[in-house]
């Protein structure tokens, strides 16, 4: 029995000593900019970097496979502070909030069926392409709130989703949910938005919302800048050209054409 207890203990030291040679021997030496970048990244784990989380992101940007301004939930002031750990330069980019394009809530746009599955609007796209009229608009089960890990998102009391621009990061969670591909990405400097996905004819979307897209081209021939273009029916505003100025607000007859507020600027460009 003793000599059992002794043998386990020399095999236990000898495997042990393997062990530590074979440690330093096989070492990877750590890159001190990993742990610099992941202590000054956001630490939510949101996935918008498109990477698994904060530490595979930090890992990336060490080796020089991601760039500084990868993380879009910190913002232009966190890329030029990873830019400096880098060592690398970056330019300022205009942060981007999400924008939400439907104004038809259940009594602009009402149901043409009644859905009393799983409240989350991916499952009830599935079911016959959910309950809503027009077959393009928000179904108004608020899965994009739930996603946003950062409350820049809320139903209003007409079951449409809102944005707060000055809580919104920027890390398209709930783009990247939203299975009718109306949320989309914008300049926070820009307040001018065609709140419409509908592709369907003006007679078609009549029937179905009385704030829809009918594809008049009013905002199209009103715009000095150009930056309204028309497609598949339905209006698109290139923010890069737009300027704020409003002139499409003003001839849209269905008032499909929004405002955001002043305060999506607040959280810095």
């Amino acid at each position: 029995m003793v000599a059992a207890v002794i043998t386990l203990f020399v095999m236990g030291l000898a495997f042990g000593g393997l062990l530590a040679v074979a440690a330093r021997k096989f070492a990877v030496d750590a890159d001190p900019r990993t742990e610099a970048v992941q202590a000054a990244l956001p630490g939510v784990n949101c996935g918008a970097c498109g990477y698994a989380g904060c530490s595979a992101f930090a890992e990336a940007a060490a080796r020089g496979d991601a760039r500084p301004d990868g993380c879009p939930a910190g913002g232009p002031a966190l890329a030029l502070q990873l830019a400096a750990i880098l060592g690398k330069k970056v330019e300022a980019r205009e942060r981007e909030v999400a924008q939400v394009l439907c104004a038809g809530s259940r009594s602009e746009a009402p149901d043409r069926a009644v859905y009393s599955g799983i409240p989350d609007c991916r499952a009830a796209v599935l079911i016959a392409g959910g309950p809503k009229g027009c077959t393009y608009g928000c179904l108004g089960l608020g899965t994009c709130v739930r996603v946003c890990r950062f409350d820049a998102m809320h139903m209003n009391a007409n079951d449409l989703p809102e944005v707060s621009g000055d809580r919104c990061t920027g890390c398209t969670a709930c783009v990247k949910a939203c299975p009718r591909g109306m949320i989309v990405m914008a300049p926070a400097s820009r307040r001018v938005h065609i709140r419409c996905n509908s592709r369907d004819r003006g007679a078609v979307v009549r029937k179905v919302c009385t704030v829809g897209c009918i594809a008049c081209r009013l905002c199209v021939k009103e715009c000095p800048r150009e930056a309204i273009t028309f497609a598949d029916n339905l209006a698109r505003i290139d923010y890069a050209r737009c300027d704020n100025c409003q002139a499409c607000v003003k001839v849209c007859p269905m008032h499909t054409i929004g405002i955001s507020p002043e305060r999506v600027q607040a959280r810095g460009a």
